[in-house]
């Protein structure tokens, strides 16, 4: 039953961190015209509703997933990470004009540190939200597998 709880409790944070990064992505999408790269800030806005609207389905469908306390705990961590790592990312690349590794949404070649920390997050978090995905297939899985069909 303890597992249970934890599921709930991690639901409901995924929930509250959805809603949360889509309105924000809502509230960047005013700000677009005052960017260096109004290009980008568009993508940025699309980052935060649909990273958003991931994590509010994640929310919806944690209860589902069959993993060990330990590896939830993993994959909430993750998952948030990833999310809002995303958002981050390509908003900094919108206010500053750099993400040279974007160069499909106009990013120019900014300052080093401003570079380094864009082409960080967006490294880790692409790694990070491939492990999310196999992690969540995995417990969805096992969880399919836990229901007899008499269950169903």
């Amino acid at each position: 039953m303890e597992i249970e709880l934890f599921k709930k409790w991690q639901s409901d944070r995924l929930l509250l961190l959805g809603m949360l990064l889509f309105l924000i992505g809502l509230v960047f999408a005013l700000f677009i015209p005052m960017m260096a790269n109004p290009r980008m800030g568009l993508s940025a806005h699309l980052e935060g509703v649909l990273n958003g609207l991931f994590l509010l389905m994640l929310g919806l469908i944690w209860h589902k997933i069959a993993l060990s306390q330990k590896v939830l705990t993993w994959a909430f961590w993750l998952t948030v990470y990833g999310s809002f790592a995303n958002f981050l990312a390509v908003s900094l690349a919108a206010i500053t004009g750099a993400g040279k590794m974007m160069p499909l949404a106009g990013g120019k070649e900014g300052s080093g540190p401003v570079e380094s920390l864009i082409s960080f997050l967006l490294v880790s978090l692409a790694l990070v939200m491939i492990a999310v995905c196999i992690l969540v297939l995995t417990g969805l899985y096992r969880g399919l597998r836990q229901t007899s069909p008499t269950e169903v």
